[in-house]
Parts: C-alpha cells; sequence; structure tokens
C-alpha cells in the first residue's frame, strides 16, 4: 500500500525505490558468479513493517518465508490499528495454530509465534525476537502438567523496556488459548527472583529502575509464565541456589531485564492497555497489575521525602561522574542551563542545543554532537549549538563582566574568562517535556514569549494589531515593528524602544535588558538602590551615556549575579553603559534629579517579597522572571565520527592463523610461506585442485562443496556413519602461490604494504571473505566488520531544516536531488536560503578539526574501492565512478544503529563540517534511536549488497545484532519508533503555553502541533516547523578538547579548571565525585585483578593462569609478561590524594585513600620517585 504523501514526496520516494532497484540488480550479477557464500543479495528488501518482521524472522525460521505473514499483519493492523499490541497478540497465535505455515513441533510453532509477536513489537528492527527470546520451554508444574518458562538473554535489552514487558503477555496469550496451565512458583522461586534482580544491580551493572523487594516479590507470585533464561554471568546468586525448576545458580540478565526493566518499571502503561481490552483477550491473569500499581506508589511514597519547593533537584545525572568530563551545572543551580523552550531546525527529539559561544567558553570541551547527561526532562542530550538563544555572561580576569553573543567574540575572550557567571540557555523542546510526562516548569522570561505579550497588548489596546497606531505612541516605524513581530528573534529591539513598549502599553520589559532580579535577596536590592544614589549618570546628546559607580566590592557582586554588564576602571569606578545604563536609569528614575529616599522605603516596607515584585512595586516599568528554572548538565560521552575497526584493524575476514604474527598482516605469513587454520574444503573439478574458495583461483571454475569427519577424512557429502560431517577442517595452505594467482587474476601489478586479516574465523562453518576483498579494501585503505561491511559510525543528530551553505553542496546540484524552492515558497538561488529536509536524506560529517577522516573521505575511498571490486574481481562495470567526495551528493546508504538488525536506506545530500550524523528526526526513529547520545553507522548500499552475508557473522549470542538482515527502502512514519510521534513541529508556542508553565501543568495541557498528530495524512513527511532559526550549524566547537587532550592528567585539570570557573558549580564536589565515582573504585577494582589475572607470552599471545616454571612460554619460548600492570594500578593513587588535600575533601576520603595507598604498597612497595611526579597534579 502506498504511503499517503505530496505528489513531490511520492515522486521524491520513487527515486529512492528506483536507486535500490538498480543497486539489487548490480549487485545480482555480481553474486550470482558464486565468488560469494551466498549467490544473491544476502539482505532481503522490505517494503513496510510488515515485510520486515517476516523477513527478520525468517532467518531463522524458514517456514515463515512467503507465507503470507505480512499480509495477514496489514489486514490485522485494519481491524486494529497501526501498532496496537492486539495485532502482536493475534498474529502469535495463529503462527502458534499453524494457520499460516507447518512446524516440524507444536512446541516450534508456538515458539515461532511469539517470536513473530516480539518482532512486531519491535518494529522488526532489532534483534531481540531471534537473540534476547531465546526459546520456549514448557516445564512441569507441581501437579504434573506443563506450563510456560521464556528463556531470554541479554539481548532483549535491544527490545526496550516496553516491548519486553509485553512479550510476556503475548506469550501467556499464546499458553492460555492453546490449553496450557499458568505457572505455580515455590516460595524459594520467588525469594530467588528478588535476589537475583538485587544481585545483579548491585554487582554486575546498574538496572535503569530497581523495582524494591516487595514488588519484584509480588511480580514474582503473580506472573502466569515463569521468566527464565540461560546463566550470562560468571557470578553466583547470593541465597536461593540448587531450585529444581532453574537450571542455573549464576546470575541471568534476560530475567533482571524483563522483570526489572520490563515489567515492573513499564506496568502502568501495560496496565493502561489490558484494563481496556484485556478481558476479551482473556487475559484475567493480568488484572493484577492493577494491584501492583497501587503497592508501587505506596512504596514509591515511603521513599520520596517532603520538597520544599514545587520542583526537587535530581542527583543522578552527576551520580556516575567520570575523570576529565566535566561538570557543568549542579543540580537547579543559580547561573546554570537557563531552562528555554523551542525547537532549533537542529535540535528535538531529544537533542537540545546551546549558545555556540559557550562551546568555547567552556575551553572547547563540549562541542556539536556532544552528549550532555543532564537533569531533566530526560537523561542525557546530544547537543547542537543555536544562536538565537541568549549565551553566556561572563566576567573577565579585569573585573569586567559582559554577555558573550558570537563566536569570533568567545574565541578572543576565552583565554581571559575568570568566572562563567551565566551559562546562557539550554533548548529543550516541548515535545521532549510531553514524550519524557515531565511536568512544564516557568521558564526565564524571552523574547518568543514577550513578543506574544506585546501581541495581545495591543488587540487589547486598539482592538486589534494595528501596527500604525502601536508606531504613533512608541515611535518606532510600522516596518520595524512588523518585522519584529514576525521574527523576535532576527533581530534586537534597542533599550530606548523596550523602555518606551513597556511604559505605553504595560508590558514587561524586553527580555534582554531584563535582568536575572530573582537571584538576589531583597537585602541586595537595597544596597544597590544604596549604591546607584551616588552614581554619575552622564548624558550625551540628551540620552543616557553611563552610570559612573564608586568601587563597592560587595554591591559590584550584586550586579555579576544579576547579570548586568559593566566595566571595571582602574580598581576604583564600575561603568555600565549605553543601552543597560539607559534601561537602569528609566528603570529607578536616576536621570531625573529624584532622591531615591522614597524608593527605598518602599523597599524596607516590602523585603519578605521577592525582587522582581518589589521592583513592580516602584519602577515605571513592569518586569518578568528573567530566571525560571536552570538545568543541571555534565559532559557524557563526546561526538564520534570514524570508520569502524575491528580488533587489529583487518582489511578481510580470511585468517592469517599464528603465521600472520602480531600485525596479523598477510606480508608476515608469507615470509612462512603457509597459513595454518580452519578452513572450508572445496575440490575444483576442472583442475582436480583442493581448494578454500568456491571459485577456484587457478582455472575459474565453481569448486565443489567437500566436507571433514575426524575419522573418516574428507568426504563428498555432509552424512557419515558417525553423525554429521564438518563443512570445514584445519589444515595449512600455500599462501604465496594462492596471493600471486589472486593478484594476476585482477591484474593488479603492486600488493599493498600491509594487507592484515583475522587470526582466525569466528562464524559457524569457518567460511572466509575472499582474499581478493582484503588485498583491494588495503590499496583503498579501509577496514572490515564482522559481517563483511565497511563501517562509518556517528553520533546521531536531529534536524528538519537546513542551508545549502551548510552542506557544501551546490545550488545546482541540489536542485537535481528536488530542493527547488525554500521554506517560504521562493525559488532556490542563494546559499543562505532554509530548505526542509526530505525524511531519507542525510548530512554526514566532514570535520576539517577532527583527527579522524570525515565520511566524504571514507566513503569516497569505499565507492573506488567497490568499482575496483566489480571491475577486477567481478569483471563487470563499475556501478559509482566517482570523480571527488562532492560526487557522493545523491548516493544511497544504509544506515544502522548497534542492537538492531533492520538498515533503512537514506541519501546523502551533502557533508557538514561537524563530527555529527544530521538526519531527520523521522530517519532517527527508523533506526529505533532518538538524539540523547546514541550513535548509528552507514555504509553505501552497494557495499552489503555485495559484501554482507550472514555466514561470516560470529558463531555466538548477539552476533545479528548490529548487522542487516533486512533492508528498508521507504519510510513509513507510522512505522517507525512511537518516540518521534511526541516531537512538536510548530512554528511557534502560543502564549497559553507560557503561561501554563507558570501553573507547572502538564504538557498534554497545552495544544501545540506534533507529528503524532499528522500520521497517514500528507503532512506526516513535510510542511515541518521550527521556532528557533540558527545562522550556521557549524558555527561552534567542533571536536571536543576531551579528544584532542592526549593524557588523563591534562582532561582532569581541564574538568577541575572548569568547575572552579563555572559559578554554578561546587568544585569540592566534583572532587569528591571524581575520588569516590572513579578514582577509588578503579585503584580498588585494578588491585583485585592484579591478584586473579592471566599471564601472557609477548609472541604469541599464549595465556596462563600461572607462569610456566621454565619461565618462559611452552609453546614459542617467548617472554612471559603481566596482563595488568602495576602502573595500571598506581596511575590514580597520587592523583586523589593530592586532589582531595587540594580542596579539603571530608576527612573519612582522605582516610580511605591513605588506606588504599597502603594496600598498594604492600604490594609493590615504595616507589619514591614515580609518587612524587604523580603527585605534582595538583600538589
Amino acid at each position: 500500500m502506498e504511503p499517503t504523501a505530496s505528489k513531490e514526496m511520492k515522486k521524491y520516494l520513487g527515486q529512492i525505490e528506483q536507486q535500490v532497484k538498480a543497486a539489487y540488480e548490480a549487485a545480482k550479477k555480481a553474486r550470482s558468479l558464486g565468488y560469494d557464500p551466498e549467490d544473491d543479495a544476502a539482505v532481503p528488501l522490505a517494503k513496510n513493517m510488515a515485510e520486515r518482521v517476516e523477513g527478520l524472522i525468517s532467518t531463522i525460521v524458514p517456514e515463515i518465508e512467503n507465507s503470507g505473514l505480512s499480509q495477514r499483519i496489514k489486514e490485522l493492523e485494519k481491524k486494529f490499528g497501526d501498532l496496537d499490541w492486539r495485532v502482536a497478540l493475534t498474529i502469535s497465535l495463529e503462527v502458534s495454530q499453524e494457520k499460516l505455515c507447518r512446524f516440524s513441533t507444536k512446541l516450534k510453532a508456538m515458539e515461532t509465534g511469539i517470536r513473530v509477536g516480539i518482532a512486531y513489537l519491535t518494529l522488526g528492527i532489532v534483534a531481540s525476537p531471534i537473540e534476547g527470546f531465546v526459546e520456549l520451554r514448557l516445564n512441569k508444574r507441581k501437579d504434573g502438567r506443563e506450563y510456560f518458562c521464556l528463556m531470554y538473554s541479554g539481548p532483549i535489552r535491544s527490545a526496550g523496556g516496553t516491548a519486553a514487558a509485553v512479550s510476556t503477555i503475548v506469550s501467556d496469550y499464546v499458553r492460555k488459548q492453546m490449553g496450557y496451565l499458568p505457572y505455580d512458583p515455590t516460595e524459594d522461586e520467588i525469594n530467588r527472583t528478588v535476589t537475583e534482580l538485587y544481585d545483579y544491580h548491585e554487582r554486575v551493572t546498574n538496572l535503569q529502575y530497581l523495582p524494591s523487594r516487595e514488588e519484584i516479590s509480588f511480580l514474582a507470585k503473580n506472573l502466569p509464565i515463569q521468566v527464565s533464561g540461560d546463566p550470562s554471568e560468571e557470578i553466583e546468586v547470593s541465597r536461593y541456589k540448587d531450585l529444581e525448576r532453574i537450571e542455573t545458580n549464576r546470575i541471568r540478565s534476560g530475567v533482571c531485564l524483563v522483570i526489572g526493566e520490563g515489567i515492573a518499571q513499564k506496568a502502568p502503561k501495560l496496565w493502561k492497555q489490558v484494563s481496556k481490552w484485556g478481558k476479551d483477550f482473556g487475559l484475567d491473569e493480568w488484572l493484577f497489575l492493577g494491584d501492583f500499581i497501587k503497592l508501587q506508589k505506596k512504596v514509591k511514597s515511603k521513599s520520596t521525602t517532603e520538597d520544599t519547593g514545587k520542583v526537587a533537584p535530581i542527583y543522578t545525572y552527576i551520580s556516575d561522574l567520570v575523570a576529565g568530563r566535566p561538570v557543568l551545572t549542579h543540580p537547579l543551580r543559580e547561573g546554570g542551563f537557563r531552562l528555554r523552550y523551542g525547537r532549533a531546525r537542529t535540535s528535538g527529539y531529544s537533542s537540545a542545543s546551546i549558545h555556540p559561544a559557550l562551546t568555547y567558553a567552556l575551553n572547547g570541551y563540549i562541542a556539536i554532537g556532544t552528549q550532555l547527561k543532564v537533569e531533566r526532562p530526560g537523561k542525557a542530550a546530544a547537543m547542537s549549538c543555536c544562536d538565537t538563544i541568549e549565551g553566556p555572561v561572563v566576567k573577565l580576569t579585569n573585573g569586567d563582566v559582559l554577555r558573550l553573543e558570537t563566536t569570533k567574540q568567545a574565541k578572543k575572550l576565552a583565554g581571559q574568562i575568570k568566572e562563567i557567571l551565566f551559562m546562557g540557555d539550554i533548548l529543550f523542546s516541548y515535545g521532549d517535556f510531553f514524550n519524557r510526562a515531565h511536568p512544564l516548569l516557568p521558564p526565564g522570561y524571552c523574547e518568543e514569549w514577550w513578543v506574544q505579550e506585546l501581541e495581545k497588548a495591543t488587540v487589547s489596546t486598539f482592538g486589534n494589531l494595528d501596527l500604525d497606531k502601536l508606531s504613533e505612541i512608541t515611535g518606532i516605524s510600522p516596518d520595524a515593528l512588523d518585522t519584529l513581530l514576525r521574527d523576535p528573534l532576527g533581530q534586537r529591539l534597542t533599550a530606548l524602544a523596550s523602555v518606551q513598549l513597556s511604559k505605553k502599553l504595560g508590558i514587561p520589559l524586553y527580555p534582554y535588558y531584563t535582568y536575572h532580579w530573582n537571584l538576589v535577596s531583597s537585602k541586595d536590592l537595597l544596597g544597590l538602590l544604596e549604591w546607584l544614589s551616588r552614581s554619575s549618570v552622564v548624558e550625551q546628546e540628551g540620552k543616557i551615556h553611563k552610570i559612573v559607580l564608586p568601587l563597592d566590592k560587595e554591591k559590584k557582586r550584586t550586579l555579576e549575579v544579576i547579570g548586568l554588564p559593566h566595566r571595571f576602571i582602574s580598581n576604583e569606578y564600575v561603568l555600565i553603559e549605553k543601552e543597560d545604563a539607559l534601561v537602569l536609569s528609566e528603570m529607578f528614575s536616576l536621570s531625573a534629579g529624584k532622591g531615591h529616599s522614597g524608593l527605598m522605603e518602599t523597599v524596607r516596607k516590602n523585603m519578605e517579597k521577592k525582587p522582581v515584585e518589589i521592583i513592580n512595586l516602584i519602577s515605571p516599568i513592569k518586569l518578568r522572571d528573567k530566571s525560571g528554572y536552570f538545568i543541571g548538565a555534565r559532559m557524557g560521552r563526546p561526538e564520534k565520527a570514524k570508520m569502524r575497526k575491528l580488533t587489529g584493524s583487518p582489511h578481510v575476514l580470511f585468517p592469517v592463523g599464528d603465521e600472520g604474527g602480531k600485525l596479523r598482516c598477510f606480508q608476515t605469513a608469507m615470509e612462512s610461506g603457509k597459513i595454518t587454520a580452519e578452513f572450508p574444503l572445496y575440490r575444483c573439478p576442472g583442475c582436480s585442485k583442493e581448494t578454500v574458495f568456491s571459485v577456484c583461483e587457478s582455472c575459474g571454475k565453481k569448486a565443489k562443496k567437500l566436507y571433514f569427519c575426524k575419522d573418516c577424512g574428507v568426504l563428498e557429502n555432509g552424512e557419515c556413519k558417525h553423525g554429521t560431517a564438518r563443512p570445514y577442517m584445519k589444515k595449512s595452505i600455500d599462501i604465496n602461490s594462492i596471493f600471486k594467482r589472486i593478484m594476476g587474476n585482477m591484474g593488479e601489478k603492486t600488493m599493498p604494504d600491509l594487507i592484515k586479516g583475522v587470526r582466525g574465523t569466528s562464524n559457524k562453518d569457518h567460511i572466509p571473505e575472499h582474499l581478493a576483498k582484503g588485498i583491494l579494501r588495503a590499496k583503498h585503505d579501509i577496514y572490515v566488520n564482522k559481517d563483511g561491511t565497511t563501517r562509518y559510525d556517528m553520533t546521531q543528530l536531529a534536524i528538519t531544516h537546513f542551508k545549502p551553505k551548510e552542506i557544501q553542496t551546490s545550488i545546482e546540484k541540489l536542485k537535481v536531488l528536488g530542493y527547488v524552492k525554500d521554506i517560504y515558497g521562493k525559488e532556490l538561488v542563494d546559499p543562505g536560503q532554509v530548505l526542509e529536509l526530505r525524511p531519507q536524506d542525510l548530512i554526514l560529517p566532514a570535520c576539517d578539526e577532527s583527527p579522524e577522516e570525515g565520511a566524504d573521505q571514507i566513503l569516497f575511498r569505499l565507492a573506488n574501492f567497490i568499482d575496483d571490486l566489480l571491475v577486477e574481481f567481478y569483471h563487470l562495470k563499475p556501478f559509482y565512478s566517482l570523480r571527488s567526495p562532492a560526487d557522493l551528493a545523491g548516493k544511497l546508504v544504509i544506515a544502522l544503529a548497534p542492537h538492531t538488525s533492520a538498515a533503512t536506506t537514506g541519501r546523502i545530500i551533502g557533508f557538514s563540517k561537524t563530527l555529527g550524523f544530521y538526519a531527520h528526526p523521522i530517519f532517527h526513529a527508523a533506526t529505533r534511536r532518538d538524539c540523547d547520545g546514541d550513535e548509528a553507522s552507514v555504509t553505501l548500499i552497494m557495499d552489503i549488497l555485495l559484501n554482507f552475508s550472514r555466514q561470516f557473522l560470529p558463531n555466538n549470542r548477539g552476533a545479528t545484532q548490529d548487522a542487516p538482515l533486512v533492508l528498508t527502502s521507504a519510510l513509513i512514519p507510522a512505522e517507525v519508533d512511537d518516540m518521534v510521534f511526541d516531537l512538536d513541529v510548530a512554528k511557534r508556542y502560543p502564549l497559553e503555553f507560557y503561561e501554563a508553565c507558570l501553573q507547572y501543568k502538564q504538557p498534554w495541557d497545552v495544544e501545540i502541533d506534533q507529528l503524532g498528530k499528522r500520521l497517514n495524512k500528507e503532512g506526516q513527511y513535510e510542511d515541518f516547523w521550527f521556532t528557533h532559526d540558527l545562522g550556521d550549524l557549524n558555527d561552534g566547537k567542533r571536536c571536543s578538547a576531551y579528544k584532542t587532550l592526549p593524557s588523563m592528567e591534562e582532561k582532569l585539570k581541564g574538568q577541575m579548571d572548569l568547575a572552579e570557573k563555572i559559578r554554578a558549580v561546587d568544585t569540592g564536589d566534583v572532587a569528591r565525585l571524581v575520588i569516590e565515582k572513579h578514582f577509588i573504585r578503579d585503584i580498588k577494582g585494578n588491585l583485585r585483578k592484579f591478584s586473579q589475572q592471566v599471564f601472557r607470552c609477548v609472541n604469541c599471545n599464549q595465556k596462563y593462569r600461572r607462569p610456566p616454571l621454565v619461565g618462559k612460554c611452552t609453546k614459542c619460548g617467548g617472554k612471559i609478561i603481566f596482563t595488568i600492570s602495576e602502573g595500571s594500578i598506581i596511575k590514580y593513587l597520587e592523583p586523589a590524594i593530592s586532589l582531595a588535600a587540594k580542596y579539603d575533601l571530608p576527612s573519612y576520603l582522605k582516610l580511605s585513600l591513605e588506606l588504599t595507598k597502603r594496600r598498594v604498597e604492600g604490594i609493590f612497595g615504595k616507589e619514591k620517585e614515580k609518587q612524587i611526579a604523580l603527585g605534582q597534579w595538583f600538589g
């Protein structure tokens, strides 16, 4: 069924379909020659989500393929609605009842049915249906009858908490309809579940949500199916071992994730649906969820304490602080990131914006794409820059206070900043608050709020928006007023006009000239008024020019705290200039020559009130609170854009064995003349030679597959009397002759200097990639991933609109790609025009500041590699024929996020100068990721069609995660991750929104246009808007200093320097957290590992639990060394001690460090020189 879209959008989607089809046809020709594990493209194409589900499940259950599953899913969606859980329940049951196809056993049918249900719940994108749900078992109840036992493993995490939880409901529905009885847990089994979750949380890794013991016990007692799983950890549970119906004593991550992060955490979401239609589907056993939620609320109400205000600080984001990654704002701390609502064209869908000038004020630590761990509304956000929000207010070393408004100014002054008084705004979208169900918080007063109050006051005064009348009373021209109303962020009002509008219409003062009055006390305000009464007001040409004040350090600090720009002259005077002087003068009537006794008397009578309320009593100009709420944040992961490399950086998935040496390279192996490893067996019918390739490298004929049995030897078929023979054997091959023939076949005369392989293949049948691919990859300096493709990993960033000048693509090329008009309907003629991004178009990174190569260079070389592969290896025509990286515009790539198994087709339209993967939020949602610091990878479409094979994937659990098992060619918004449905697409937030914020209302109490309201309409793809424009998405720091600083010493010093510099950060607390959460844990952990370590040979890498008595490697005679060195243990010891001393941390922490130091010295002794050198970090 064709998606609902405009004629232009359908044409665009059709063009992508045609390009995909052309790529498949070219790949099919190449694969049919027989050089690859499959004779066709190994990635099935899916046009919609139903086809993805069928394609994904058919990779492990071939019976599902062409069974009519996808058609039946579409029929059920018409009945229940898109993505309705009842579709999953119904289709699971129908597959279990073998209505679509037959299975070998009833158990296999039910297990497949459950897999199909999970695949539908996860949109057919992630690997959890085939990896996370391991199997269905039928266990015995105490009365001897059977019940369902669901076996889960770690990869169920990729399903997300909701889908993992709903999978248990789907399974139970199948159980009941198929006639099996509910699970009857024993008291020990219930207690085992409680113990296991707490052991996992405390001894393995933190659960996102740790239920109370009462909650876990209640769930374990009432679940009608048993949630079990394979052991995933080496650690055993602390209690309740050796239970008859639980096969292992080791901790099972699958159980903990499904019960903790799944059912317990998502219970309200489950109950919302089950309470509606659960009885219709016979889910009576799940009605316990209602009682569970009551219990949950009761437990939570006990643990929460009374808050003093409406909003309590959240410390979670700094509880796992890492050394070297700075804290930027403590929770709710004044002077931190000021909350501002809006969606820039490069933010939303969990990404947020800060002012580009701040990136330089923070010594370059935060760059475009850097992840910030935040206090609210979510847990994290990837950063983009927006220059139409407020930047930081800083104090320089000379005492001056000023706003940083441009990156040029910030770069110039970065070295002179003594204190960052205000971090500036952080822009979060309405959609993010809506998605997290976070109450709306009062924002600081801002221009987009002010302009709506201006409109309202104008209509109230004149009966309509009469700009001529407004011009008459304010002296501002109608044209200027019209521009201001249409684009309040595009230009700045003068101080005089701001004062005029405030006085004439009674509206609050323009936000730019409003200061953070509520951050000082009424006593400070009184002191400031007294100081101002001693000021000298200087006028020029009848206008206020400056205010000169005698030095008073306490009063100057008040000016700093409210963020009022001023200069500090000769260490004697404080100078407030121009616009700020005019505003202050008008506010407190400084130029009127009136006495201030009356004003100060009014202040004294109202000392219990907030300063803004007091000023509104004494001033002719009305004010609103400039500050609102401040959001806590710290640096998370640095931004990323680099080619993926496996361990050892191989060019090809072909074994080099031990003969490859330390570098695992073929040049070293060729010196020994052979490679010994496990290889597949083939025999050429033409020249009767044995080969490791499916096509003979000597005569070019297709070879016959052989098998091996250790008793029978080499066989022509896979069966022998000893059982199934293996399709591989360990053998030595003559690598020199093979290389010579392959080079000759390709016509390559010169061998690359270094060609690297893998030590040995890890797939089930030990099938290697063809060696020719490695030779050509080495020639083009690209590397291979575990699945035979080349990947480029990047931090995901949202974008809905761009300018041609930002993406290094010419206007002529963009017109060819379909971008002919800007968002206002004007013809595209200027590189500064704003264009709306199409949902499958991508802007990839090409950052000149990064130590890593950009996507433009890597993909350009990859395209050249593919052309050489087609011409020299397959003897076909080239596919790309690129002359420069700019020619990549218009070419197709596939994108894939970690832990997913469905790739999405995208089209390159240009390259930014950042390290971010800019794509439409719908595209990111198709990869089942948001933009909170997640990353995704891309590769050219021909790379996966020519080089990917499932048979290359390692033979272990989780191997199919991050492998393109199925490819989606066209995006359908209704079939992507539903989180993106909350994305706001409005041009501005209405005045009612800001009024709702003042009342702490819920986001859904205000009506704002969102993507979810446009589904299955033409507007689901286009006509999106944004509230905040920006000059250039590349403006700001592009590569974080964290990545370029060479040592931890420099990173930590930078972290502490910022902690001292930022007013909103408690320096001592940062030092304490660095020691407690990183250093001391690292030292103790490594000390423990030191006593349990293995030893290894420097030559052959052979590992030993204990050093051999001969004192050298028993395999090759090489030197034996530690795997955990003394240096890795003591590296943070002295820095931690000196940090504790410098910032005078609590004595208990100093004592803990001293005891740790004694333990270290007890093992290694004292090394005076080394300790002194390390102590100098903060000494």
